[in-house]
């Protein structure tokens, strides 16, 4: 794929200035770029599930721990996550929290970004709450 010479220019600058955050692949922009400069997603992905499909793990639910775990996703222009992509990106401290938002991140479903009218792909972070209702009757 060949690229316009003002679009190869364009890269050749700006990649060198974007720091590369070891943990999740992600990238930064340098400080000094303008914030207009970067795309604003007019509507993040929505979910759409009615039920959640992560399983509160029995052992914890059992002896009433809670949690919140923040995952990273990466959904398609359909919405679909790539699940090659979700990670943690926050612990709830407990690690079979953790491992139960991961494993019922596949059954996940999002109504697609949106940008100037169009669905387009995004990476995202997504809560996942595990709180025992039980204890707040």
């Amino acid at each position: 794929m060949t690229r316009p010479p003002a679009l190869a220019l364009a890269l050749a600058l700006a990649l060198p200035a974007c720091e590369r955050d070891l943990h999740d692949g992600t990238m930064r922009l340098p400080s000094g770029v303008p914030a207009s400069s970067a795309p604003e997603i007019e509507g993040a992905p929505v979910a759409l599930n009615a039920e959640s499909p992560v399983v509160y793990p029995e052992a914890l639910l059992a002896q009433r721990i809670e949690g919140t775990v923040l995952l990273r996703l990466f959904a398609d222009s359909n919405g679909m996550i790539a699940l090659e992509s979700t990670r943690v990106a926050e612990s709830s401290g407990y690690p079979a929290l953790d491992s139960a938002a991961l494993a019922g991140a596949p059954g996940l479903r999002f109504a697609p970004a949106v940008h100037e009218g169009r669905r387009v792909a995004t990476a995202f972070l997504q809560p996942i709450q595990f709180r025992n209702q039980q204890r707040r009757r």
